[in-house]
């Protein structure tokens, strides 16, 4: 595996010159440290040297502490979610306005400035000095401060770094810059009813709309926590705001904790999320409507559809009539403990879940998709006498397309070395993948941000489509 692969999945990526650097500093930094010891215990001026230097370290704590407060929250060096623009983030000549260079890119920016006339007026001199024009912007008041998000489109000459200095020289703090494409145009109304919609018409957006309202974070489903009663331990029904988490009490009696790290969360956001999660909650779990009928290579007809809790006594019986060793590589774990994964595999709050029927309504195979924090895992599990048909390629084809309408930039499957089926299923997708064995556990990563279109329209989210091998 090579190193860039390895920084891409977030494994750490040593740099043995870094090291050196970082050894010579602390031999340089002893020495010093020896040298002032020396002078100040055996020289004349000893008692001056101390107050100066002690004058020295007050002045850079104080410069530390003020430099925190302007970038404390602000990502990484580079760390600006710079994906490869989009050609429809290329804005053509004739959309520029006079004096921008005619290649640009868009970015989303969000600064803290003092809630005082003219502070907006100065941030908005400073940007177009550097040529940056504003698409949109929206304010969120925070009492004496103010949180200013824009859209902007700068040449594409001009790094962030320089958007970032140029913000702060004009009164701007806690300033974060990310790379943004032609989806963030939209207006913030519309964009947050867009996401309404979707969360109405289906329980498993939840997660994925709060990630696309918020921005990069990290979304968690927990159960409730309790103790000698029905609450979450912690949560009250309006939720807590803590920062850079947020904690909400989930639809079925859980917690969803939203963490987005070095960028806090302000009080218009946690409001829009909060009335994303009560709307999920009045509407209760649902799936989209919608079936595919696909035709096995022998001639038997099958459907595909989506699947939820009401499926339960089916798919129980399903593992019943599934062998030890089928059911040990799905779970990893007893057979006997196979069940229990059930109620949380089928409800549309924590991913999607296909089921494969026969003509009588028996189901035949599960295709789970999970939403996992920041990643996304896929499972299948086909009944014995139902493997070898092209049943598995089939829902992870259709798994993988939800995915890539989703969003997400890889899934991943947990399985076994001898599960020839998942592997060879996996292998069909003709994406990259990575590979980890741990503790005799195979995992497979498969990376979508290679995957063309066609492969969204050769499933679609229940595309008309033949199964085989």
């Amino acid at each position: 595996m090579s190193d860039v692969t390895r920084a891409k999945h977030g494994r750490p990526v040593h740099h043995w010159r870094r090291d050196v650097v970082e050894l010579a500093a602390l031999f340089t930094a002893v020495a010093v440290a020896d040298m002032v010891a020396n002078l100040v215990v055996h020289g004349p001026d000893g008692p001056r040297l101390l107050a100066i230097s002690a004058a020295a370290l007050v002045v850079t704590a104080g410069f530390h502490v003020w430099w925190s407060r302007r970038h404390g929250h602000a990502p990484p060096t580079g760390d600006t979610d710079a994906r490869p623009p989009s050609a429809e983030a290329q804005a053509g000549p004739s959309a520029l306005p006079d004096g921008v260079a005619q290649e640009s890119t868009l970015w989303r920016m969000r600064t803290t400035v003092k809630d005082a006339p003219g502070s907006l007026a100065a941030l908005c001199t400073a940007l177009a000095e550097q040529r940056v024009d504003i698409l949109s912007l929206q304010t969120h008041p925070l009492g004496e401060d103010t949180v200013d998000e824009f859209l902007l489109r700068a040449p594409g000459s001009l790094p962030p770094a320089g958007i970032g200095r140029a913000v702060a020289l004009a009164g701007g703090s806690r300033t974060w810059i990310e790379r943004a494409d032609a989806h963030d145009l939209v207006d913030a109304p519309t964009r947050v009813l867009g996401l309404a919609t979707r969360t109405a018409l289906d329980a498993a957006e939840l997660p994925l709309a709060l990630r696309q309202l918020l921005g990069r974070c990290t979304i968690r489903s927990l159960p409730a926590a309790v103790r000698g009663g029905g609450r979450p331990e912690g949560v009250p029904v309006e939720g807590v705001l803590e920062e850079t988490v947020m904690r909400l009490r989930a639809p079925e009696g859980g917690v969803i904790t939203v963490e987005r790290p070095y960028l806090p969360f302000t009080p218009t956001e946690f409001a829009r999320a909060r009335a994303l999660v009560e709307l999920d909650a009045r509407l209760g779990p649902r799936v989209p409507p919608g079936q595919d009928v696909l035709t096995l290579p022998e001639g038997n007809d099958i459907t595909v559809r989506r699947a939820d809790p009401g499926d339960l006594a089916e798919a129980k019986a399903m593992h019943e009539r599934c062998s030890s060793r089928t059911l040990g590589m799905r779970y990893h774990g007893p057979v006997g403990d196979a069940d229990r994964y059930l109620n949380h595999l089928l409800s549309p709050r924590f991913g999607r879940t296909l089921a494969v029927r026969t003509p009588s309504g028996r189901i035949v195979g599960l295709g789970h998709l999970l939403w996992d924090g920041d990643e996304t895992e896929v499972a299948l599990l086909v009944e014995d006498e139902w493997q070898r048909r092209g049943i598995g390629a089939e829902l992870l084809g259709r798994l993988v397309a939800m995915a890539l309408e989703a969003g997400c930039e890889s899934v991943y499957a947990v399985t076994q070395a001898s599960n020839t089926g998942m592997v060879a299923a996996m292998r069909g997708l003709d994406l990259p993948l990575d590979y980890q064995i741990e503790e005799g556990t195979l995992v497979i990563t498969a990376r979508l941000d290679t995957a063309t279109a066609g492969a969204r329209r050769s499933y679609g989210p229940l595309g008309e489509r033949t199964a085989r091998d």
